[in-house]
């Protein structure tokens, strides 16, 4: 990618050094490598457990979007494809699930104070799109430094992962959703080798797109939708924050020489909301969020394991 001049600048550095993009196109491809072996050990050992159509059709959501952040990282929204278009694309990668939530029987999601709303048909025509594209564009949302959104996707798919072992062995779409999350924990763990501070490889649009349609997917699949919801709560947070500023702003800092990073005055993200709480290099930055997501994680564990709350189909 550098040969090719596929860089980035990488903005929280004082030097401001170029750095290979496209990074995502790695975990793509060990992602789908983790899918292969698992239907292929599947398939020659005769089991025959998996059940094809969920995992194949989550296959197809990550394949699609993964291409579409391809393009991506490649034109952007900075050169020529505007804001709403780069967060609307996702939806394509929405279709291959659309079809799955009738076949698996799930029409109908649990809303805090209200109870179950039944959706019936609208659940795939609204609720799944929905889901694909707002999962999406959250991990998207935040990011910018060295080895965030690829730890913090690591986290939250570790966390569902652990529910999934927790949960009984016919729960629906659970051996297809702990197959779909290991092959992309695998993924971003040899990625984030590379991406860690001092990064050598961005993961751009790409990675972050991949990462978001994947847990809305399992979540949907392994009827584990609250979950995915209150994983993503980081998220909540960062869309609040730039949405007072109408999301004209960056989650990047300012570089100083003696390796910290100064918080934009005009704020807009929670890592200006670190920043401004004391003298952090980038990778302390990253740790604190980081941290901040494993005790999201830990909680949302906890309310599962104590079953204060209700899983679909559950």
């Amino acid at each position: 990618m550098t040969a090719r001049n596929l860089v980035g600048i990488d903005m929280n550095k004082f030097e401001k050094p170029a750095v290979a993009e496209l990074g995502g196109i790695g975990v793509l491809f060990g992602f789908i490598f983790g899918i292969m072996i698992a239907l292929g050990v599947d398939s020659f050992i005769g089991s025959r457990a998996i059940n094809l159509t969920p995992i194949l059709a989550a296959f197809s959501t990550v394949m699609i979007i993964g291409i579409i952040g391809i393009f991506d990282d490649i034109i952007g929204w900075k050169n020529g494809i505007s804001k709403w278009q780069h967060a609307l694309v996702p939806l394509f990668a929405a279709l291959p699930l659309m079809v799955l939530p009738q076949s698996i029987g799930v029409t109908e999601l649990t809303f805090p104070l209200i109870g179950v709303v039944p959706f019936g048909i609208l659940y795939p025509l609204i609720v799944v799109p929905i889901a694909i594209t707002g999962a999406s564009n959250a991990v998207n949302m935040l990011g910018g430094f060295n080895g965030l959104e690829a730890g913090i996707g690591i986290i939250i798919s570790v966390t569902v992962l652990v529910i999934m072992f927790f949960l009984p062995v016919d729960h629906s779409g659970r051996l297809e959703v702990i197959i779909l999350l290991s092959s992309m924990v695998g993924a971003l763990l040899a990625f984030l080798k590379f991406n860690w501070f001092p990064a050598r490889v961005f993961g751009g649009d790409s990675l972050t797109l991949m990462i978001g349609a994947l847990i809305a997917a399992v979540s949907i699949i392994g009827n584990v939708e609250k979950i995915g919801l209150m994983l993503f709560s980081i998220y909540f947070v960062e869309l609040f924050a730039k949405s007072k500023y109408r999301f004209q702003t960056e989650c990047f800092g300012i570089p100083q020489k003696d390796g910290t990073l100064a918080p934009d005055p005009k704020g807009g993200s929670i890592t200006h909301w670190i920043m401004k709480r004391g003298r952090f290099t980038e990778p302390q930055v990253v740790l604190i969020i980081l941290g901040i997501q494993v005790l999201v994680s830990l909680f949302v564990f906890l309310l599962f394991w104590f079953k204060l709350f209700k899983l679909a189909g559950g």
